[in-house]
């Protein structure tokens, strides 16, 4: 298994995530106990020929001269619902902030579409990842939960009217590039939760703290963590 995918299992559900195009494969439960027996050993062969084939077309597998463990993380969740639980949707709009605050906020998101936009659309999230990681490496010392929040809401208050997607991954983008700019950082989380099966993109100050989230995102488990602390190399 490349070191650019993830792998984290649910119980019910094994997912697996490429960070250089994004895809995202999720194996059901007869898929994902083959996925087990075969991680520890990295052997495919006790995958069977056709998940085999299902996972190296694409690209969540690849050959290689010797057999080596394949990551992974286990998530302790409840048992699942298969879609008989709620969840809370819907858009709320952002805060008021001043018309600088807008105009940073608007940069920050133009320049993320710029780097989702520049290059092919298989690598479009290998090249966000590696933005952010590269503007990380520029600050001095970590953002104040007060710095924190006013880019969260600067970025969120331009989203608002931007004519592109922005959802979270646009915006935890934006997030870390617009406290680059200020020489500060703040760690970049992007995880998975289960029950349905949904990916979110969220920053959080140095001691953890998840900066504009509601307490859904609790739900998530951390895939991918980027930050003075995590540097993850993918």
């Amino acid at each position: 298994m490349p070191s650019h995918v993830r792998a984290t299992d649910f119980g019910h559900v094994l997912v697996l995530i490429d960070y250089h195009s994004g895809s995202v494969q999720g194996l059901l439960p007869a898929a994902a106990d083959r996925f087990r027996r075969a991680a520890p050993v990295g052997d495919c062969r006790a995958l069977g020929e056709p998940l085999n084939n299902q996972l190296r077309a694409a690209g969540l597998l690849v050959p290689a001269t010797s057999a080596s463990p394949w990551p992974l993380t286990v998530a302790h969740t409840g048992r699942a619902s298969w879609g008989s639980a709620e969840h809370v949707a819907g858009t709320a709009r952002p805060k008021p902030v001043s018309l600088l605050d807008h105009l940073c906020g608007t940069g920050a998101l133009a320049a993320v579409a710029s780097i989702k936009a520049a290059g092919r659309r298989r690598t479009a999230m290998q090249r966000v990842v590696h933005a952010i990681r590269l503007a990380m490496s520029t600050g001095c010392r970590p953002a104040t939960p007060k710095e924190a929040a006013a880019a969260v809401d600067a970025v969120r208050a331009a989203g608002w009217y931007a004519p592109g997607r922005t959802a979270c991954l646009e915006e935890s983008a934006a997030v870390v590039l617009l406290l680059a700019t200020r020489r500060l950082t703040v760690t970049w989380c992007h995880g998975v939760a289960a029950d349905p099966v949904r990916l979110h993109a969220w920053v959080q100050t140095e001691d953890g703290t998840a900066v504009g989230e509601p307490d859904s995102t609790r739900a998530y488990t951390p895939v991918l963590v980027l930050g003075a602390r995590h540097r993850h190399r993918i």
